[in-house]
């Protein structure tokens, strides 16, 4: 699993008119001339073989894929990204805008016939919370009131501040406001799952042949490391309105080996392409090579225990010495925007603030990093020496060794050091590494969701151990209002501090790649 991978919900590419589905329609050209009667097949290129397709122990980004196609939950994303109802077909709102109520659709049924209640919520929120489910992500239902006790063991799940008040009722108690709640809802982490089949399967429910679901897929086969096949679930509440019948998904780790089988036909659409042939795919493949800015931001993490590092004079030198514009344009070169936020610049209205160097020249930021370095206690005779970490890829290894020659020219002396992606992040996580690479992805556009990642209340995403209590201040008290302008507002206070004391240096922002 990656930090990067907890991304972002599916997004279809059309809406079928008169129907609340959105689904594909990017197919290939022998798909598009089945005739009518012909059952319409997708082939997909997938990034990786999902570890699972429980969506409580999801461990990337090719899993949501999978799943987002196989659940609704009470929101939905549509054609563009932007959340609408899904299973629930009325939301109302507290005037605190604590309690939330949601009234389900009529008649939804689980794939096997069995109704979908809001019974089925209430189980599956409390499943994500509770400790024995070990889920990675339960952190996202802190929203909810008491699901942090719950988590840590410290209250009974059915404390948990969401109920079924009947079989068509959900009400769902926040510890605080949320301007976002619809984003985070139609994520895969608050998906209803079946009750009645996981009591009686348990950990082994989903798996071909005993998976049932409520979207508008089933899954009918799963062949390790060579597919998925999901068929269409005719019972679900809007089957009429979806276009596929049958949707492939296939592991494609390898970009080039998937860019071969894109050619050749053999799949219809790829998440990724090899970013060493992207000139090539402009100047022969412009149409099919699709390029957007994603919400996800790649930084460098460094762990403020460890001395010298625990020296703010030493992070600063770091994160002002690294020209982005460079890495952004010269090494990286399709499309990724130099970042000096770690907010992303899709959050609605946010406005970074901007650290007290980014006015001067490049010339003069090294200058002042190395003066820095210098009042630290390094120079030519005694060099800042560590161990720069990154992530396994080519794009990783061309982004460190840029950043290791910014850090060359200040007088640091940096080892570089790649790791298999998972191992990279237990490291992370572990707190065995000094200064390293990460990237990370929100699950919805808020501010509060980057910037948690140096809060004093998420010590599983704290890689860098940074505790400030000056910086949880404004961040908190952010969190507790509803109006956006005075959350951001709130938010960018936070992050001004966190950019000072630079436990992260945002480098860039992600572009997404897909044919």
């Amino acid at each position: 699993m990656t930090l990067m991978s907890r991304l972002v919900p599916v997004i279809a590419v059309a809406v079928v008119a008169g129907g609340i589905f959105a689904t594909y329609s990017l197919l290939s050209s022998d798909v598009e001339a089945q005739n009518e009667d012909a059952p319409v097949v997708l082939h997909r290129g997938n990034s990786a073989e999902p570890s699972s397709l429980d969506p409580h122990r999801f461990t990337g980004t090719w899993a949501n894929r999978i799943g987002s196609d196989m659940f609704i939950g009470l929101y939905q994303f549509d054609a563009m990204g932007e959340p609408f109802l899904g299973a629930a077909i009325a939301h109302e709102v507290s005037e605190d805008g604590l309690t939330h109520t949601f009234t389900l659709r009529e008649g939804m049924t689980w794939s096997d016939g069995v109704p979908l209640t809001a019974y089925d919520f209430e189980f599956a929120f409390r499943r994500m919370v509770d400790p024995l489910t070990a889920a990675e992500f339960a952190s996202f239902h802190y929203l909810i009131e008491n699901a942090r006790e719950v988590n840590f063991g410290e209250m009974d799940k059915t404390q948990l501040g969401v109920h079924a008040l009947d079989d068509s009722t959900l009400e769902m108690r926040l510890v605080r406001p949320s301007p976002y709640v619809d984003r985070l809802l139609a994520n895969y982490l608050f998906f209803p799952l079946p009750q009645h089949l996981i009591e009686a399967e348990g950990d082994g429910w989903a798996r071909a042949g005993t998976m049932v679901t409520n979207g508008p897929y089933v899954l009918a086969n799963w062949v390790p490391n060579d597919h998925i096949r999901l068929e269409r679930n005719p019972l679900f509440f809007d089957n009429e309105a979806v276009a596929v019948d049958t949707v492939y998904f296939y592991p494609t780790d390898d970009a080039s080996s998937a860019l071969r089988r894109f050619r050749a036909g053999e799949i219809d659409l790829n998440s990724d392409f090899p970013e060493q042939q992207f000139d090539w795919l402009m100047e022969n493949m412009e149409e099919e090579t699709r390029v957007s800015t994603s919400d996800s931001v790649g930084y460098i993490v460094i762990n403020t225990e460890v001395p010298p590092f625990d020296d703010v004079r030493v992070r600063q030198a770091l994160g002002m010495s690294i020209d982005r514009e460079m890495i952004a344009e010269s090494v990286l070169r399709i499309g990724e925007i130099p970042a000096y936020s770690i907010v992303s610049p899709l959050a609605p209205g946010y406005v970074a603030p901007p650290a007290d160097w980014m006015a001067l020249s490049f010339e003069e930021r090294q200058d002042r990093a190395r003066t820095l370095l210098a009042e630290a206690g390094f120079d030519a005779s005694n060099p800042l020496r560590f161990t720069y970490r990154y992530r396994d890829s080519i794009k990783n290894r061309r982004a460190a060794l840029a950043v290791g020659n910014f850090w060359n020219q200040i007088g640091v002396e940096v080892d570089l050091v790649n790791t298999e992606i998972a191992i990279h992040y237990d490291d992370l996580r572990a707190g065995n590494f000094v200064v390293a690479d990460a990237g990370w992805s929100a699950v919805v556009p808020d501010p509060a969701e980057y910037l948690l990642l140096v809060h004093s209340d998420y010590a599983e995403l704290n890689s860098p151990n940074y505790y400030n209590p000056e910086f949880d201040a404004p961040y908190n008290e952010g969190l507790l209002s509803a109006d956006l302008e005075t959350r951001n507002r709130l938010m960018a206070e936070a992050e001004a501090i966190m950019l000072r004391d630079m436990p992260l240096i945002p480098t860039y922002f992600y572009i997404d790649k897909n044919l």
